[in-house]
């Protein structure tokens, strides 16, 4: 009878402090609905308004799942490994990845451990997005039914999928997967870029000197996935006031501005992530691995994951491993591999957050030096007039008679990490007297001309990337530019020439000089390539012959080796190739062109479309449907306004896919102006007029005015609302 009380206690101890957790939590929820308020302007842009910091996360968490929910839960499901249990077994090895790194016992730790300040914005997230649940019950997640405070520690650095991304999944499978079927985990999950296009982004900070105002401005360029990122704008009574781009999900403002200052984040070619080869030695059930003259213990976790099939969901275990340089992701032959990469939860969402408040470029650098954003560079201006880049963020110390650019022998103390270089030993520009910088994924050694850093005064791995296209396109017109205005930083950073057809078209006119043309149809193709500008616009024909051309090349296998630097492929096809095999190679373009659209003799509209049908994260394109002509390139050839495509399964035309999606132009001075542009629109839902009121001014280049302060955003409102509201 004891027994049976003390079981009927404990079972309504659970059910009333259950109870009184869900009456908590509704409480918070209505405490913030009420301390918050949402504006919408014409373009559907959501402008928060919140009592606190915390009231404003909430809000900005609630218009995101208004706008896009789906892609706010996916990078979510992706980000704390749990796709598999959406999308199948083939996402089970981007699941274990997750898990390698952190688990949800270790997120929940972070979170714990992390200052209070952090908590309560981690806890408004989550109450804004279940909030955003409870108030619409027709909206059926995939899988997450309720959002977690700990969360955000998955999706703390802000990039596309951050480093771990660059982990590969086919590897982990092939370790951890002991059935050994050679089968290929392909699906990383995350919205991601199209592999086949050049991955990264543009930014410029221009000095006063080469403005119309005197002020200082800053183009806000990433060549992300469409539809990736939403434009928000946040404000609080605690001092926030950012405008920009989130993605989905997150709670800060990634890439944007506020009135005193602006930041622009594009990848970087720092060495942040390497491999250790672990000497593993087993005795009996226990594993070990050499360190110098000790055998360490390695560490063990046993990893339960659930994947959909087709009978409902199944599961499996894996024992996975840990060294102190981090988690076992594969083998090399007898070596045991673990991947160091930058995971501090915390602090990397503590800079990613007070970003957004620096008033000044003694702020900004004191942000900077919680050294975490580490898959990126930072290009920076602000109202004091300064410009500045700092080439990477997080880089670990390193002894440089190894080559870390493979594997290194993790039993040799001599190859670990030393800490992490102070901010003031990274490469870095500030207020360069040519009154530019730019960085677009190119080498930093050009960032501001004569006036960059010198590449012998720093540590190889601080970079690795060459000088690109679009480098090789911004230095000419930023040096040329005088009083620019918005309006003609737009111009330029839109400017058409393509540096990479000009360079692959003229030495296939250098070849048509040398060996005889062997059909009629290509001496009057040749003759049209020899009139055209390399600049690129939905009619020019020119632009469709170079990449038929360049797409011939690739397909031909005459260049084996796709890892060699794009520059050294295109000296390849332009130089060294022979003029016959130039020649060869395009005769079997224009035969493509002609199978594929009846004649070579193609507008580039014709061929490169846009095409948005509905809401998915993964577009399913269709010649049959409706599309609209883009009059833009891919960054491949050094198209600063980036417009990458692929194909659908059947198509024969391609479709944009990544690139130019959200854009900005900022002046500050003693107020902030801006222009933006966003792919398609503000909203992921079809019935939403805003999910392609922008589509028109995307094909024209045409930004649209940003609403910054109070009194603008109230002169464009369209609806003015309490998160909660029925609209």
């Amino acid at each position: 009878m004891n027994r049976l009380f003390l079981l009927l206690f404990i079972v309504s101890f659970i059910s009333c402090k259950k109870e009184k957790n869900i009456a908590n939590e509704e409480q918070r929820w209505e405490q913030h609905a009420k301390n918050t308020e949402i504006i919408r302007d014409d373009f559907g842009v959501p402008h928060i308004y919140g009592k606190t910091d915390a009231d404003a996360v909430f809000g900005l968490l609630y218009a995101q799942c208004e706008d896009d929910f789906n892609r706010v839960e996916r990078n979510y499901i992706w980000a704390i490994g749990r796709l598999a249990e959406v999308d199948g077994e083939a996402s089970l090895y981007s699941d274990l990845r997750a898990n390698l790194y952190m688990t949800k016992e270790e997120a929940i730790e972070n979170y714990n451990n992390s200052p209070k300040w952090l908590q309560e914005l981690c806890v408004a997230f989550a109450d804004g997005v279940n909030f955003y649940l409870k108030s619409h019950p027709e909206v059926q997640p995939k899988l997450i039914t309720h959002f977690e405070p700990w969360m955000p520690m998955y999706f703390s650095e802000g990039s596309i999928g951050g480093d771990i991304e660059r982990v590969s999944t086919n590897k982990i499978k092939a370790f951890y997967d002991k059935t050994n079927d050679n089968r290929v985990a392909i699906n990383d999950g995350l919205i991601r870029l199209n592999d086949d296009e050049p991955r990264g982004s543009n930014g410029f900070a221009i000095s006063g000197a080469k403005t119309k105002s005197g002020n200082a401005m800053l183009l806000i360029n990433p060549h992300t996935s469409f539809f990736f990122r939403g434009e928000v704008h946040v404000v609080s009574e605690d001092g926030l006031n950012a405008y920009g781009a989130v993605t989905w999900g997150q709670f800060f403002v990634y890439q944007g501005f506020n009135e005193k200052t602006g930041w622009m984040h594009t990848s970087t070619g720092t060495d942040i992530i390497d491999e250790f080869e672990e000497t593993i030695v087993k005795e009996g059930s226990k594993t070990s691995y050499k360190y110098g003259d000790e055998l360490r213990p390695l560490d063990s976790t046993e990893v339960t994951l659930k994947y959909k099939s087709a009978t409902g969901f199944e599961e499996k275990t894996f024992m996975t491993y840990r060294s102190h340089h981090g988690p076992i992701t594969h083998a090399n032959i007898d070596k045991w591999v673990s991947t160091a990469l930058m995971w501090s939860p915390v602090k990397a969402l503590e800079q990613s957050f007070t970003r957004t408040k620096k008033s000044n470029h003694k702020e900004f650098y004191e942000m900077m030096d919680i050294r975490t954003n580490s898959s990126n560079n930072t290009v920076y201006a602000d109202s004091d007039g300064t410009i500045a880049y700092y080439h990477g963020n997080f880089i670990p110390k390193r002894n440089e008679k190894f080559d870390y650019r493979q594997p290194v022998d993790g039993s040799n103390p001599e190859t670990d990490w030393n800490g992490l270089h102070p901010l003031e030993d990274n490469i870095m520009v500030l207020n360069p007297p040519n009154g530019w910088i730019q960085n677009c994924n190119s080498t930093p050694f050009t960032s501001a001309a004569e006036y960059s850093p010198k590449r012998e005064d720093y540590p190889k791995y601080m970079t690795s990337f060459p000088e690109n296209f679009r480098g090789i396109h911004a230095i000419p017109l930023l040096t040329k530019a005088e009083s620019l205005t918005l309006d003609t930083l737009i111009e330029l950073a839109y400017d058409t020439y393509l540096p990479g057809a000009d360079l692959l078209i003229s030495g296939l006119l250098d070849a048509a000089q040398k060996t005889p043309i062997k059909t009629q149809e290509a001496k009057k193709a040749i003759e049209l390539l020899k009139n055209w500008d390399f600049r690129v616009s939905e009619s020019s024909v020119g632009m469709t012959l170079t990449q038929f051309y360049v797409n011939a090349y690739f397909k031909s296998g005459k260049i084996r080796n796709r890892q060699i630097p794009l520059l050294e492929v295109f000296d390849y096809m332009s130089k060294t190739a022979s003029p016959a095999e130039r020649l060869e190679v395009f005769q079997i373009a224009l035969d493509n062109l002609e199978v594929d659209f009846g004649t070579w003799q193609t507008p580039w509209g014709e061929f490169n479309r846009y095409q948005r049908n509905d809401g998915e994260v993964d577009q399913k394109f269709d010649d049959a449907k409706p599309s609209l002509p883009i009059g833009m390139a891919s960054s491949f050839w050094g198209a600063l306004a980036s417009f990458g495509t692929s194909f659908g399964e059947n198509t024969k035309r391609q479709y944009g896919t990544s690139g130019n999606s959200f854009v900005a132009v900022v002046e500050f001075g003693d107020k902030v102006k801006a222009k933006t542009m966003l792919v398609g629109g503000q909203s992921g839902n079809p019935n939403s007029p805003h999910f392609d009121d922008q589509t028109q001014r995307y094909a024209k280049g045409l930004f649209k005015d940003v609403a910054f302060y109070r009194s603008d955003v109230e002169k464009r409102a369209k609806a003015t609302y309490h998160p909660g509201d029925k609209q």
